[in-house]
């Protein structure tokens, strides 16, 4: 390990320092899962590709809920047959280390954290393991129904649409993810909760971010303006690496999640996987 990486995180484990970390599509990538705006997000319908930028909009599914749906089902499908990665198992290591201290905040939706076993995680851009009315009738959250494999050209079935619908109001219940043309809030993506967090962060860990998305860049900059310790893990360059080397205790620590995250955590006082 790098001589001013391994000082910062001495520093942060002998100060029994709170550490906040920051995952993006780069720790799921490693496990299959293709990165949203790469070219598996492109979706036809009809005679015309649809960016995800586009289906992803509450705009898209007011116009075509089915399509929306079939794009969300064949994603989440890939979700599902993924398998947490040495990443998302260091991760787990560092939270029954720190406790309390520990709080990760993901803007993947794939539930791969929670499912190696990752308990305090704010989803800032939501879970696809959930739905949600897509009135807002208050019917609350609601586990995703069960579907089996789905290829990219099957329309929806009957069951399907069904199983799709409210319970409460009878209206078409929606992913339980943030869409591009909505806003971030406490209740849904727990944004004042991250913010929170940042706010009194000794180490923000940045892994797999491109820093393409507002909450995230307002939380690395917080963390930033604090002087708080900043490290950023992602084989390219991006706005977290930028910070980490304008930062007196910053470090860009170039390389995966899988490559890097299994040092770092046992720096900060995890025990080895």
């Amino acid at each position: 390990m790098e001589p001013k990486l391994a000082s910062i995180l001495e520093e942060v484990r002998t100060q029994g320092g709170r550490v906040v970390v920051l995952t993006g599509a780069g720790i799921s990538a490693e496990s299959g899962i293709p990165t949203f705006r790469g070219p598996e997000g492109y979706w036809t319908v009809g005679s015309r590709n649809y960016m995800p930028q586009e289906m992803a909009t509450r705009e898209m599914f007011d116009r075509s809920p089915e399509e929306v749906w079939r794009w969300y089902l064949y994603r989440f499908g890939v979700c599902r047959d993924a398998k947490p990665n040495p990443g998302h198992e260091a991760l787990v290591r560092l939270e029954r280390a720190l406790g309390e201290r520990f709080t990760l905040v993901t803007q993947n939706i794939d539930g791969l954290h929670r499912r190696a076993g990752s308990t305090r995680v704010f989803c800032i851009h939501g879970d696809s393991a959930w739905v949600r009315c897509a009135d807002g009738c208050g019917a609350g959250l609601l586990d995703l129904p069960a579907f089996g494999p789905r290829s990219k050209d099957a329309p929806l079935a009957a069951g399907e649409r069904k199983a799709l619908t409210c319970p409460r109001c009878g209206g078409w219940l929606r992913p339980h993810v943030l869409w591009f043309d909505e806003y971030y809030d406490e209740a849904n993506y727990r944004m004042d909760s991250a913010l929170r967090a940042a706010g009194t962060a000794d180490l923000l860990l940045v892994v797999g971010t491109s820093g393409a998305t507002n909450l995230p860049m307002q939380i690395g900059r917080l963390v930033f303006h604090r002087g708080a310790a900043l490290v950023d893990v992602n084989p390219e360059e991006n706005p977290f690496a930028e910070l980490a080397s304008l930062s007196p205790r910053g470090f860009f620590a170039r390389g995966s999640a899988c490559e890097r995250l299994p040092g770092i955590v046992a720096a900060l006082g995890a025990a080895p996987g």
